[in-house]
C-alpha cells in the first residue's frame, strides 16, 4: 500500500487498515519508524470530522500546530493548550492531554471521531498519569483512539482494557524493527569508547560504593570524565543529553574552546540576521552571550531556560544540518522531530524532583531513539559516559539491554474529578465509572477507588462543595477548576475576593502558581500599602496555605508586570532563567482563563480580562508559540 508517496510498512497498513474499520488501535514502534504518518491518514479520512491530536507537553503541542498547518492550512487546524487559544472551532484540534481530559470529563466537546494520544507511555508518570486514564474513560462512546509509543512490552493488556470499558475492537499493532540499526556503546574515563563487559571488568576492583571514606582509607582516584574526548570519537551531528540545564551551557562552551570545529560563517551571518530583528535587550541575556561564543563552531544547547527566539534559532540551524553538536534536556526526546546520527548521554543517572536516580529502560530508550534518521544514515550511535564511582553493571545492562517497562495505572481522583462525577452523572454511573479504571483492570482492587471517592466526597461536603448530594455554587465553580481547586475556590468563590483590587488578585495567583525552589533568588522586592492590606486579609481568612508565605517574593514578579515594566526588567529582579519566567506567567493566564471561566461574577471576569492584558502585553515580542 503506498500513502502519501511512501511504500507503507505492514505495521502501518495494519493500522490504516483498522482505522478504515472504525476501530481503535495501539501502535507501539521505534522512535523514527513513522508512527505520525499513521495519525495524518486519520486526519486526512475525517476531514468532515472532528479529530483531536493530544501531546504531553506544550512544546510538542506547538510544534505539531505548526507541522499541521503547514500541510492542512492555518484553517483547518486549532490549538488548545490553557494559555493559547487559535482557531478552537476547526475540525483537526491539537491540545495537551490535560485540556481534552478536562473537556471530556466537564462535558465541554462535541463528538469526536478520533483522538491521537502521542506518547501513550505518560499514562505511568506519577504525577500526570491519571490525565491519559480519565481521558480514555470518559471519551464518548462513538470516539475512537490511536494510542502512539515508541515501546509499550504490555500493549495488548492496554488495549485489552480500552476494548473492556469502551465496549468496541481495539487492535494492538507491535512493531520492533528499527528502520536504522542503532549501536551502543559507553564511554569510560581511561577506556574511551567501549562495552559494559569491559567497564565491568576493571570497574569492580575495588567496589567504589563500598569504600569507607576516612582519612586512613581515601577512595581510589578515578580520571575525571571528558566530554571533548567523547567528541572526538563520534559521528556526527551528535545530540548530548544532559539532564541540567546549567550542564548543557557548561558542556557547550568547553566544548567550543577546545579547537575541534573551525567557525562557519553561514551560521554567524544567519545569527546576526536573527538577533537584529529582536528586542536589543535579548544580546545581554546570558545564555545569548554564550550560544554568540559556541553557534559559529556549529555548537548549540537546547532547554525550556531559554526564550522562545533562541530556542527556534537552536531548531532551525539543526535542521538545515549547520549544528555538530547539540547540547539538551530530557525534553527534546519528547517527539520533538529532530534525529541526529548520534546520541550522547552525560550520565545515565538523573534527578527526578526528589533524589537522584538511574533512568529506567523506556527513558533511556525514549532518548536513543533520536539516534538514526530515516534515509539519511544507514546506522544509528548511542554512547553513555559511565562514572565508575556508581557503576552498576547489572541494573546498567538491564536499563540499556531492552525496554522492559509496561505501563502501569497511576491512577488517583482528584478534587476536580470527584466533582465533575457528583455533577454529570449519577450514582449508579459513578459506581460503574470507578471500576474502568486501569488500576482496578491491572490489580483488581475495586475498593480502593471507590473508598478515595467516599473519602474525598466527605471532605468536600465538610467543606461546602456538596450539599445533600449535589453541588453548592462553590462546587460549581471549582468543577471548573483543574489545579488547586479547594483553595481556589475558598478565595473566587466565596466573598474573600470581593475586597480585592486587581494588583492583589494578580498576587494571588502568583503564590498558588509558584513552586519554591531551594535555589530561586528574589533580588528585589516592592513593599506598598496593597501588599500590606492583602497580608492582612489572608491572616484573618487563616487559609491553610502554606503559599501565601511567599507574598514578599512575588513583588519581585508581579510589581514590575503590574506597573508597566517589560519581561527584561523583571528578569533583573530574580535569578529565574529567562524560559522559567515566560512558563511562570503561561501558568498564570492559564489559571486565570479558569477563574474566569468559572465565575459568573462579571465584576471579576472584567477583572480577570484586565489582569490577562497586562501579562499578554508584557510577554508581547519575546513569547511565541
Amino acid at each position: 500500500m503506498e500513502y502519501q508517496g511512501f511504500i507503507l510498512d505492514d505495521f502501518q497498513e495494519q493500522a490504516i487498515v483498522a482505522i478504515d474499520n472504525n476501530h481503535s488501535v495501539v501502535v507501539s514502534a521505534p522512535t523514527g519508524s513513522g508512527k505520525t504518518l499513521i495519525a495524518d491518514f486519520i486526519i486526512d479520512k475525517h476531514r468532515q470530522d472532528k479529530v483531536i491530536y493530544t501531546a504531553p507537553i506544550k512544546a510538542l503541542s506547538n510544534q505539531k500546530y505548526k507541522e499541521f498547518t503547514k500541510k492542512y492550512g492555518k484553517d483547518q487546524v486549532g490549538l488548545l493548550t490553557g494559555d493559547i487559544v487559535i482557531n478552537p472551532d476547526a475540525k483537526t484540534l491539537i491540545m495537551t492531554t490535560e485540556i481534552y481530559r478536562n473537556m471530556v470529563l466537564t462535558k465541554d466537546i462535541k463528538e469526536v471521531a478520533y483522538v491521537i494520544f502521542d506518547e501513550i507511555h505518560y499514562i505511568n508518570d506519577v504525577e500526570r498519569g491519571y490525565v491519559w486514564e480519565e481521558s480514555i474513560i470518559f471519551s464518548k462512546e462513538a470516539t475512537r483512539f490511536l494510542c502512539l509509543s515508541a515501546t509499550i512490552p504490555n500493549a495488548k493488556e492496554f488495549s485489552a482494557w480500552i476494548a473492556k470499558i469502551k465496549g468496541h475492537e481495539v487492535e494492538t499493532i507491535i512493531h520492533t524493527q528499527r528502520p536504522v540499526p542503532l549501536h551502543k556503546k559507553f564511554f569510560d574515563a581511561e577506556l574511551g569508547l567501549t562495552t559494559l563487559e569491559e567497564i565491568n571488568e576493571i570497574a569492580h576492583i575495588p567496589d567504589y560504593r563500598h569504600v569507607i571514606r576516612s582519612s586512613r582509607r581515601r577512595m581510589p582516584e578515578v580520571k575525571p570524565l571528558n566530554q571533548v574526548e567523547l567528541v572526538k570519537d563520534i559521528k556526527l551531528p551528535a545530540f548530548f543529553f544532559n539532564f541540567s540545564r546549567k550542564g548543557c551551557q557548561v558542556f557547550a562552551l568547553e566544548l567550543s574552546k577546545a579547537g575541534l570545529f573551525k567557525p562557519n560563517p553561514e551560521i554567524s551571518s544567519y545569527l546576526m540576521k536573527k538577533l537584529a530583528q529582536a528586542p536589543k535587550e535579548v544580546n545581554n541575556l546570558a545564555s545569548t552571550r554564550i550560544l554568540r561564543q559556541t553557534l559559529p563552531y556549529g555548537i548549540a544547547f537546547h532547554h525550556a531556560g531559554l526564550i522562545p527566539l533562541m530556542k527556534e534559532l537552536v531548531e532551525e540551524l539543526f535542521g538545515q544540518g549547520l549544528i555538530n553538536v547539540l547540547y539538551t534536556t530530557e525534553t527534546f526526546a519528547v517527539g520533538i522531530n529532530m534525529p541526529a546520527k548520534t546520541v550522547c548521554f552525560a550520565s545515565l543517572r538523573k534527578f527526578d524532583g526528589m533524589n537522584f536516580r538511574f533512568l529506567n529502560s523506556k527513558e533511556y530508550f525514549q532518548i536513543a531513539g533520536r539516534a538514526g534518521r530515516r534515509g539519511i544514515d544507514k546506522e544509528g550511535f548511542v554512547c553513555a559516559m559511565i562514572d565508575r564511582r556508581d557503576f552498576d553493571y547489572g541494573l546498567l545492562k538491564r536499563m540499556t539491554e531492552k525496554d522492559v517497562e509496561p505501563i502501569k495505572s497511576q491512577f488517583r481522583l482528584s478534587v476536580n474529578t470527584v466533582l465533575n462525577l457528583i455533577k454529570n452523572h449519577s450514582d449508579a454511573e459513578i459506581e460503574k465509572i470507578l471500576q474502568m479504571s486501569f488500576y482496578t483492570y491491572q490489580k483488581g482492587s475495586k475498593d480502593m477507588v471507590r473508598n478515595s471517592f467516599i473519602k474525598t466526597s466527605k471532605k468536600l461536603a465538610k467543606l461546602g462543595y456538596i450539599k445533600n448530594d449535589r453541588l453548592t455554587n462553590k462546587g460549581e465553580f471549582s468543577s471548573k477548576i483543574y489545579a488547586d481547586e479547594i483553595i481556589t475556590g475558598e478565595i473566587f468563590a466565596t466573598g474573600f475576593y470581593h475586597h480585592l483590587n486587581e494588583y492583589q488578585l494578580l498576587m494571588v495567583i502568583a503564590c498558588l502558581c509558584y513552586e519554591p525552589r531551594e535555589r530561586t533568588e528574589f533580588k528585589k522586592r516592592y513593599n506598598s500599602e496593597f501588599l500590606t492590606d492583602l497580608k492582612q486579609k489572608v491572616h484573618r481568612a487563616a487559609f491553610k496555605e502554606h503559599r501565601f508565605r511567599h507574598l514578599d517574593d512575588m513583588t519581585a514578579l508581579v510589581h514590575p508586570c503590574y506597573y508597566g515594566k517589560n519581561f527584561f526588567e523583571i528578569l533583573d529582579n530574580t535569578n529565574f532563567l529567562e524560559g522559567d519566567i515566560i512558563r511562570f506567567f503561561r501558568q498564570m493566564l492559564d489559571r486565570m482563563g479558569q477563574i474566569r471561566n468559572a465565575t459568573l461574577d462579571m465584576r471579576l471576569q472584567q477583572m480577570i480580562r484586565s489582569c490577562q492584558d497586562l501579562v499578554y502585553g508584557m510577554l508581547a515580542g519575546i513569547d511565541s508559540i
